[in-house]
């Protein structure tokens, strides 16, 4: 019989406690538009997680909120390292709002295959709807780049 401190995705009570402090306080600073405060405070909780990262579910969102919080701060290539760094973690592959992100980042830095590849995924997986908070742009983008399926798109794609 394991221990759930013993889970490799799932990080011992007491320091879960001290990174959900933390990055509640990263997101209540993002939402304000304080990027680099935001990203600190998820810097500083992610800093609580074990190496290596990668084992950790914790690490996940933790690099997406980075990402996230960077992308809406317009600072593409830090929030492309960090969606990036995220896909080597647990649960991020076939996340449609990291593969859209990490996308959208490729998209605004020029490396336009990338983005295309990314932005599918989360049109995939999701369809219209992950995007419709977003520029039209990305969804302009990533349907120009796929052929519709024989019948045309499902209603909601």
């Amino acid at each position: 019989m394991t221990h759930p401190a013993d889970d490799p995705l799932e990080l011992p009570d007491a320091i879960h406690a001290q990174v959900n402090v933390l990055a509640a306080a990263g997101d209540a600073l993002a939402r304000q538009g304080k990027t680099g405060e935001a990203v600190a405070a998820y810097v500083k909780a992610l800093g609580l997680v074990p190496e290596p990262l990668s084992n950790w579910s914790a690490a996940t969102w933790l690099l997406t909120a980075i990402g996230d919080a960077r992308f809406n701060a317009k600072q593409y290539e830090a929030a492309r390292l960090a969606l990036q760094d995220a896909m080597h973690c647990p649960g991020a592959i076939g996340n449609p709002f990291i593969h859209m992100r990490l996308g959208q980042s490729q998209f605004e830095l020029g490396n336009l295959t990338s983005a295309a590849d990314e932005l599918a995924r989360a049109y995939l997986l999701e369809g219209k709807a992950i995007f419709q908070e977003d520029d039209p742009k990305y969804l302009a983008f990533v349907t120009s780049k796929l052929d519709p399926p024989p019948g045309g798109w499902p209603d909601g794609w």
